[in-house]
């Protein structure tokens, strides 16, 4: 009677330790598997932060040129505007010194 109590007792505690090892290697891939998802979230958010930082930097960039060339448009179009102004005050100051000279010869 105590052998088959003992051998009972001996496969119980087996069975136990099996099952404890096979819980614990379950347990620690889970973990290994929750570690490696953290990881590969963090570097994911990490690229997309890195992604963003260098878009906002080619906004700025294209805004910056943006800007220049639109200061460099308004500039040509003011100096066009002068020229035209002058041109067109030289043409009514022209006819206007003609017409004083008909007057004069009359």
């Amino acid at each position: 009677m105590k052998k088959a109590l003992l051998s009972t007792a001996l496969l119980a505690i087996l069975s136990l330790s099996f099952t404890s090892c096979r819980d614990s290697k379950k347990a620690d891939s889970a973990k290994e598997e929750m570690h490696e998802s953290i990881d590969k979230a963090g570097d994911a958010i990490e690229d997309a932060a890195d992604a963003t930082g260098d878009a906002i930097e080619d906004a700025a960039h294209s805004t910056g040129e943006a800007v220049e060339n639109a200061v460099d448009a308004t500039g040509e179009a003011l100096e066009n505007a002068a020229d035209a102004t002058k041109d067109a005050i030289e043409d009514t100051s022209n006819k206007v010194k003609k017409e004083v000279n008909k007057i004069d010869e009359d």
